[in-house]
């Protein structure tokens, strides 16, 4: 009560203004006389907030309609053009790179292939570095209209420097499996990207940005608990508690892919024996594959590799599946299935979402057999509550969810943009909303 009290002026007029803005992000178009009652403001405020949002073109009209009785009531939603968006996924086999405007339409995009095992830091620094640029050459815009540019990675993220003081290192990365230590990634790309130096950086765990994703505008919308999988070339999962309208609601990133599934069993990249990840993971399928003679080349990448498996396995008709893709794809089933069981046990999610890439591709097939075993792994009462379904936003939706890192601290900031010195962790959306409709053909806030 306390630290309430301690508020300032300025404290109240951005969080008014804040609420004002995820209302109408969330659940616009909405008039001036539905912003009250769905804020808990006073019209007078409103009046004030809207205003004040208008004047700096964060909020247009989107239309009129009748009232009971009264005047046309003129309905409101935040502007696309009020700002710029870049989200940015560092998968294992490409980097992808997407401008979007404040409704997360797509504006520009373009991808970076990695090699087998491409991850020199250098390399990946310098390809978000062209990245950043084409986007914003491609759609003609101004960097200096740049919110924020949101990245998903694989690892670990530290926020402060690795002796625990707050420095100018920013986030660090600690990805084991990429062999990445300690990487000071937001200096490296603060360093080596051309944009103001106002535009923060927000760096979170893949598994992370693409859970929250899911969460805003996918199949986790209206799950007070969820789990979202990851599955690509390397496995991870976020796990999501509370309602998005929760201030105590929490987002956690899990290093799911090395959690053991099989006792002295295969050794995974990280360095362990028996991780998830070495069963199934795509780069570890494609492994597997060719150690037991499946007809592949040996420098075939993850995504052919794991194509060409399917293929075998699931071939048109008439013609007979491959025996050993069989059984190898029912052991990846299974040993999703047990690792599933385990977060069932651990974490009694309402909901668990399959995606990435490569969730993508065996989840059509092996969704049947991943819930039947995860039944079997699981307690009976736990898993009778969980429901298990594929993600709903496709490829792109690690790139999406980092860009909803930026959008989140916009929103919670009530619109205004941090100052030049400011250098801004990532910023829970715990007071965020899910919206009613579709982001790009995925589900999106409405535009009017």
């Amino acid at each position: 009560m306390a630290e309430r009290n301690r508020r300032t002026v300025r404290d109240l007029r951005r969080g008014n203004r804040s609420r004002v803005l995820q209302r109408l992000y969330f659940d616009g178009p909405l008039s001036r006389q539905e912003l009250g009652p769905a804020t808990g403001l006073s019209s007078g405020s409103i009046s004030n907030v809207v205003a004040e949002l208008a004047a700096e073109n964060l909020l247009e009209e989107a239309g009129v309609v009748d009232s009971d009785g009264g005047r046309p009531r003129t309905l409101l939603r935040v502007a696309p053009g009020g700002g710029l968006l870049i989200g940015i996924d560092i998968g294992e086999t490409r980097i992808r790179v997407e401008l979007f405007d404040l409704s997360l339409t797509e504006l520009a995009r373009t991808e970076r292939l990695l090699a087998q095992h491409g991850y020199d830091v250098d390399r990946i620094v310098g390809h978000v570095r062209s990245g950043v640029a084409d986007v914003l050459r491609d759609a003609g815009a101004d960097p200096h209209r740049l919110l924020g540019i949101g990245i998903g990675v694989p690892g670990i993220i530290e926020r402060h420097a690795p002796d625990g003081s707050v420095g100018d290192v920013g986030s660090v990365v600690h990805g084991q499996t990429i062999d990445w230590s300690a990487v000071p990634f937001e200096r490296l790309l603060r360093d080596a990207v051309r944009v103001p130096p106002e535009v923060p950086f927000f760096i979170d765990n893949g598994a992370k940005t693409l859970g929250q994703a899911e969460m805003w505008f996918g199949g986790g919308r209206g799950a007070g608990a969820s789990a979202i999988a990851l599955i690509g070339s390397g496995v991870g999962a976020c796990v999501n508690h509370g309602d998005l309208l929760d201030e105590d609601r929490s987002s956690q990133a899990l290093e799911w892919g090395h959690s053991t599934v099989q006792l002295r069993g295969r050794r995974c990249r990280c360095g362990s024996i028996g991780c998830l990840e070495a069963y199934a993971g795509a780069e570890a399928m494609r492994e597997r594959w060719h150690e037991a003679g499946g007809p592949l080349p040996a420098d075939a990448d993850d995504e052919t590799a794991l194509a060409a498996l399917l293929g075998a396995a699931y071939p048109p008709p008439g013609v007979e599946p491959d025996p050993v893709a069989v059984a190898l794809l029912d052991e990846t089933a299974e040993c999703l299935g047990a690792a599933l069981g385990d977060l069932i046990n651990l974490f009694l999610p309402e909901r668990i979402l399959l995606g990435g890439w490569a969730g993508l591709l065996i989840g059509p097939h092996l969704l049947p057999d991943i819930r039947r075993y995860a039944q079997e792994y699981a307690l009976k009462h736990a898993a009778a509550r969980t429901t298990i379904e594929m993600g709903r936003l496709g490829p792109d939706a690690v790139t999406v969810g980092a860009a909803t890192l930026p959008l989140a601290d916009f929103l919670a900031r009530g619109g205004s943009r941090p100052a030049p010195a400011t250098r801004p962790g990532p910023t829970s959306p715990a007071a965020l909303r899910t919206p009613a409709d579709a982001v790009r053909g995925r589900e999106r806030p409405r535009t009017g």
